[in-house]
This record gives structure tokens, sequence and C-alpha cells, in this order.
């Protein structure tokens, strides 16, 4: 899990964490924060070994670590936080160790994490089901004031 470690020392990973942090301080809803990312992660590779898939473990949390990373500039340039995500996944994987295929695995993922989609790859699916399945809406104080619709909050434990 070294690259993976490296992802997270990596200083711009850092500043954007950081950033993130702030711009959600006051945010009544669920965070984007590590131990989302660390939650994701953790479903992701227990659902991949229920499966008995032979997807990397280093793939599985690089692509939970770096999924919402883009959401400051979501917040603060109105960029989908899937595409900002991306960009900044496609520039720190290779610095971090990972291979060009593997650079790609992870990007699809990150890019097609907040639906289904036609072709979805496994790894992409994975973190999709991760993500939603890590939120606690049947526990959420601030349920009743939530956009999302009914149908894709999480209302159950387990998925």
């Amino acid at each position: 899990m070294e690259r993976v470690n490296r992802i997270w020392r990596h200083p711009e990973y850092q500043e954007l964490l950081g950033k993130l942090e702030k711009l959600e301080e006051e945010r009544i809803f669920c965070r984007h924060d590590m131990e989302h990312f660390l939650a994701v992660a953790r479903l992701a590779y227990i659902y991949a070994l229920e499966e008995k898939s032979s997807l990397d473990k280093e793939l599985i949390y690089a692509a939970a670590l770096l999924h919402d990373i883009g959401r400051p500039m979501e917040y603060t340039e109105g960029i989908p936080h899937h595409e900002a995500s991306g960009k900044i996944a496609e520039r720190l994987l290779p610095l971090c160790g990972f291979s060009e295929e593997e650079t790609a695995r992870v990007l699809e993922a990150v890019l097609c994490h907040r639906k289904t989609s036609e072709g979805e790859t496994e790894l992409g699916r994975l973190l999709r089901q991760a993500d939603k399945a890590s939120r606690c809406c049947f526990l959420c104080g601030a349920r009743d004031d939530c956009k999302w619709p009914e149908e894709k909050m999480n209302q159950k434990v387990g998925y």
C-alpha cells in the first residue's frame, strides 16, 4: 500500500483535503473527509473480497481516496467534483508510482462513480456501491433537509 500512502502524503492531496475540510466545516450533511474516503475504500475492498475479485487492493484504495477530492473545485469554481477529481487523479497517480494502465482504470472509476453507466468497470461499480453504502442516511439528523431523492439515500445497514 506504499503507493496509496504516497497519495495520502502528497502535498497537493493534503492541501485539497484541508480546503475541503474548511469548506465543509459548517455542512450539516455528509462530509467528504478522510473518514468517508476510508469507509468507501474498506467497503469496496470487502465487496471485492466477497466477489472473489482479482482487483488489486491498491487500485481500490487509490480510487476511494481520490473520488471526491475535487469537491473544493465544485464548491469554488462550479466544476463537477467527479471531473475535478479525475484531473487530480490523472496528475497524482503517475507521481505516486501508478502505471499508465492503472491510472486509466482508477480514472475511469473516479469519473463514473456517481451513477450506473453502460460499460461500467468492476472498479467503477464497486466504488459507486461503496460510496452509497458508506452513507448512513437512516441515522442522519439532517435527513429531512437533504436534497437527495429518497431512492438515492442509503436506508439500510449493508448493501
